[in-house]
C-alpha cells in the first residue's frame, strides 16, 4: 500500500514531516492546451489562406519558441507574485502581532469560535496557536487572507509550463515535419492531444475521463475552427 494511504503513526508522521506536496498540473495543462492550439492555429491559419506547407514550418517552429517562451514568463511573473503577495500578508501579520497583540488574540478567538469552539476549549485553542508566533501567523494567513500553507516554486511553475507547451505545440506540425502535406493527419493529431490532456485531468477530478477529454477536444476544436476561418477571410482580403 503506498504510504500517503498507509495510517499508521510512523506513516503519518513522514508526510507531516515532509508537508504539504505542490501540485504543478495546472501549469501543465494550461501550457499543454496551450501549445496545441496555438502552433495548430498557425497551421490551421496557413492552410486556410491555401499557403505553402514550408510556412506553416517556419511560422510554427517560431511560435514555438517565442509564444513557448512568453508563456513561461508570464507564468513565472504570475507565480511571483504569488509568492510576494504571501510575503506582503506575512510582514503584515508579523507587525500587527508585535504592536497589536491583544487584538490579534482576540482575532483568533472569533476565528475559532466561528467554527464551533467555546468556554475552556476555545480558550486552550487558542492559548496553543498564540503561544507558537509562526503557528499564530501561519493561522492568520490562512484564515484571515486565505494564503495556502506554503507557496509553489515559480522556477517549476514556468518550467512545467514550458514543457507542455513545447511537447503539444510540436504535435499540429509532426505531419510537416517529415515532408507530408497532412493537414488532416495535423488535425487529428491535434485532437487527440486535447483529448489527452482533458483525460489526464481525470486522475485529480471527480468527472469521467471521456467527459473532461471530450470537453477539452471541444474548446480546442473551437479556436481551430476560428483560426481556420479568419485564414480563409484574410486569404480573400489579399486576392
Amino acid at each position: 500500500m503506498a504510504e500517503e494511504h498507509q495510517h499508521t503513526p510512523e506513516a503519518i508522521a513522514r508526510r507531516l514531516r515532509r508537508g504539504p506536496a505542490h501540485s504543478y498540473l495546472r501549469d501543465w495543462v494550461y501550457g499543454g492546451i496551450d501549445g496545441a492550439v496555438t502552433t495548430f492555429a498557425v497551421v490551421a491559419g496557413v492552410e486556410g489562406a491555401s499557403l505553402s506547407p514550408g510556412i506553416i514550418l517556419v511560422l510554427g517552429i517560431a511560435n514555438l519558441a517565442g509564444d513557448g517562451f512568453s508563456m513561461a514568463a508570464g507564468n513565472y511573473s504570475a507565480t511571483r507574485s504569488e509568492q510576494q503577495q504571501y510575503e506582503h500578508y506575512k510582514a503584515i501579520e508579523q507587525r500587527h502581532i508585535d504592536q497589536h497583540p491583544e487584538g490579534e488574540v482576540e482575532e483568533i478567538r472569533q476565528i475559532y469560535k466561528a467554527k464551533g469552539f467555546e468556554g475552556e476549549q476555545l480558550e486552550a485553542v487558542v492559548e496553543g496557536i498564540t503561544s507558537d508566533r509562526e503557528l499564530w501567523i501561519e493561522t492568520m494567513l490562512v484564515e484571515e487572507h486565505g494564503q495556502p500553507l506554503s507557496v509553489r516554486s515559480a522556477l517549476k511553475a514556468a518550467g512545467a509550463t514550458f514543457a507542455a507547451f513545447l511537447v503539444c505545440g510540436l504535435v499540429p506540425l509532426l505531419p510537416y515535419l517529415f515532408g507530408e502535406d497532412g493537414f488532416a493527419a495535423s488535425a487529428a493529431l491535434t485532437g487527440a492531444v486535447f483529448f489527452g490532456i482533458g483525460s489526464m485531468r481525470a486522475r485529480w477530478a471527480v468527472h469521467a475521463w471521456w467527459r473532461l477529454g471530450l470537453g477539452t477536444l471541444v474548446i480546442g476544436s473551437g479556436a481551430a475552427a476560428a483560426a481556420y476561418g479568419l485564414g480563409h477571410v484574410l486569404a480573400g482580403l489579399a486576392e
